[in-house]
Order: C-alpha cells, then structure tokens, then sequence
C-alpha cells in the first residue's frame, strides 16, 4: 500500500510538472508583444523642456511640405517644447549617432499610410540633425515607395505606402480590398527592422472609401463593420508576419493608433466646431477625456495572439494628449484645408521614434 501511495503521489507530481510546462509554453505563445525595461514608456504626461526640439525643421532636406509646419507659416512654436515623461521613470535621450553606429549596412522599413510617411520623415530628420554633414541620396518608385540612404554609415530608411497590409487591387474597373490575402510582403521580408501601421483608411466612407467591395474567400460585401473588418485584415497580416518573417534577421513593430483632433467636444472644449485649428498646449495631465479610440482593443487582441514576437509602440495616449500637435492649416503654404490628422515635424512623431529608439538602447524584458 505503501508503495502505490508513493507511486500515486509521483504520478501526480509528474502530471502537474507537465500541466505548468504546457501552460507556460501556452503564455509565451499568446503574450508576444515584447516589453523594454520595467517602465511602462505609455503611461506619464506632456513636459515643457527647453532643449526641445530634437532637430530644426528649417535644416531639415527630408521634413515634407505637409508636414512643414513652421515652414508654411505657423506663427507659434511652444508647441515645440514639450517632451514626453513617461511616469516613474526617464526614456534614455535621443543618440542619433548611437543609432547609426548601431545600424551600419542595415535597412528600416516604415510600412502603412501617411502616417507612416509621417514617421519615416521624422526619423530621418532626426538622423540627419545627429550627423548634419553625413552624404545621403535618395530615389523613388512607382507605388509610393521612397528609399533614403545614409551612404557613410550604409543605413537605409524605406517607406513603402501600403495603407490596409492586405490587398487593395482593382479587378473588372471594380476596387476590391481582400481581407484575407497579401501579396506585396515580400519585399517585407528583407528589412532589418520593420514598422507596420494601418488605420485611418479602414473608417472611410463615402467619396473618401477607396474600395467597391470587399472580398474574404468566396464571399463578397459592398461592406462590412469596420470593426470587423479591420480586425480581419490585421489578423491576416498578423498570420502572414508569423509565417513569413525571419525574427532571427528581422524585427518586427507595430505603432499604434495615432489619433485624430476634429471634434474638441472630445477633450472637454465648448463649442461643436472646436478642432486642432488654433490649439497651441497639450492637454494637461495622463487622461485624454474622449477615451479610447475603437481599433485599439483590437490590435491588442490580434498582437497578443501572435505567436512571433512584436515590438508595440503604443503612442496612442500621449498622441491623444496633443491636440496641438497638428498642422491643422499650416499643411501648406497657401493655407488651404484643415489637416488634424497628420503631424507636425518637428513633433509629436519624434517622441513616436524616440519610444523606437529606447526599445533598442534599454534591455529587453
């Protein structure tokens, strides 16, 4: 009896090791965001400092006419001063230098909307202010894509316009957005470092909707839920990341939702037409009244289902904070238009780049 007690009381133990091994392979698997540091680099608020910005937007060769704020005119600059502090804690400056050594004959890839365009302008500005005299050429192709190469270090900056990941694609004079296929990846594939983002377009309708119909397998839609179509799109890229990138050669990130700045009555501000026109201060404090945006539970639930691992950038909030972080009229030199969208650089996706940045230079948990 004596013995098959035992023999029971080691089964058991056995058993349980097993359950604990599986379950923690289970949690690896669907807990793939990977973080930096012990800081929470999201959570904290909008601080004046003075040494800010990174770079002059005026020295700038690669900042954009649309994103040119000061440049077409915008008669404040307080905007400029302001860094952000995540809370308990400091983000490691900025090394543009540090960066660059770090890269040598490597290629970062921005891959999305505008947006993303905005992001890869930033990034290069800031690179370019870290080593003002350093040779660069830069080339264009066909689809929106853009390449920047710094020669003296052999670091590449892309940008590659893709504004859904998933196929967008024009058949029988109809435009088709296919949820469940993409078949521009591979050029994906070659990058060191790629960052994804897509958004904006999936809420578009009328005049402004870029497709006629959607196609997932053998079924069509002249719509869908936009929730529901966008969480089907990201999981198809998600499933494609997974299968098709080397983590071992490249590094995956996805930046989060960047807000927009249209309705004031979002941030407390009287008045229904109230947008980012005029708006020159950060909203005060580590709360943005208007809550969450839609399509950020699901990118944390199509992140968190990954079984490869991503970086998140996960600007969301201290983007929301930042009503006066928009060109708003100052998108061009004529002053036509109301952008609340897009960013000024300098700016707010400096600090976007700056997270980037920190995720490199700090230990990875």
């Amino acid at each position: 009896m004596e013995f098959s007690l035992r023999s029971y009381h080691n089964a058991f133990l056995l058993n349980n090791f097993f359950i604990l091994i599986i379950s923690s392979l289970l949690c690896q698997v669907h807990a793939r965001i990977v973080r930096v540091s012990t800081c929470d680099f999201y959570q904290g608020s909008w601080v004046i400092d003075q040494s800010y910005p990174i770079y002059d937007s005026s020295k700038c060769p690669f900042v954009g006419e649309g994103f040119d704020c000061q440049g077409n005119g915008r008669p404040d600059n307080s905007y400029l001063k302001y860094r952000w502090s995540p809370r308990g804690c400091e983000i490691p400056r900025f090394d543009g230098q540090d960066f660059l050594k770090r890269y040598v004959g490597k290629s970062i890839m921005f891959v999305g909307d505008s947006i993303s365009h905005n992001q890869w302008r930033s990034f290069s500005c800031m690179l370019h202010a870290a080593v003002p005299n350093m040779r660069y050429t830069t080339s264009s192709q066909r689809g929106g894509i853009k390449y920047l190469n710094f020669t003296d270090y052999k670091v590449s900056l892309v940008f590659i316009r893709n504004v859904f990941l998933v196929d967008l694609v024009v058949e029988n004079s109809e435009r088709i957005l296919k949820i469940d296929t993409i078949s521009s990846g591979d050029s994906w594939k070659n990058a060191d470092v790629v960052i994804f983002n897509t958004w904006h377009w999936w809420s578009h309708t009328g005049k402004l909707q870029p497709w006629d119909k959607i196609q997932e397998g053998n079924m069509w839609y002249k719509d869908l839920d936009r929730m529901v179509a966008f969480e089907k799109g990201l999981t198809t890229w998600s499933k494609w990341v997974d299968g098709n990138i080397n983590h071992k050669n490249t590094q995956v990130y996805y930046l989060g939702i960047p807000p927009v700045h249209y309705r004031g009555n979002e941030w407390g501000s009287p008045g229904q037409k109230t947008t980012c026109r005029n708006q020159t201060t950060p909203i005060a404090g580590s709360v943005y009244p208007g809550g969450q945006i839609p399509g950020q539970p699901v990118v944390q639930k199509v992140l968190n289902e990954m079984t490869s691992p991503v970086y998140f950038l996960d600007v969301t909030l201290l983007s929301q904070l930042r009503k006066d972080g928009h060109p708003g009229i100052y998108g061009n030199k004529a002053h036509k238009g109301l952008d609340c969208s897009h960013w000024c650089n300098a700016g707010v996706p400096d600090t976007w780049n700056h997270l980037f940045y920190a995720s490199i230079a700090l230990p990875r948990k």
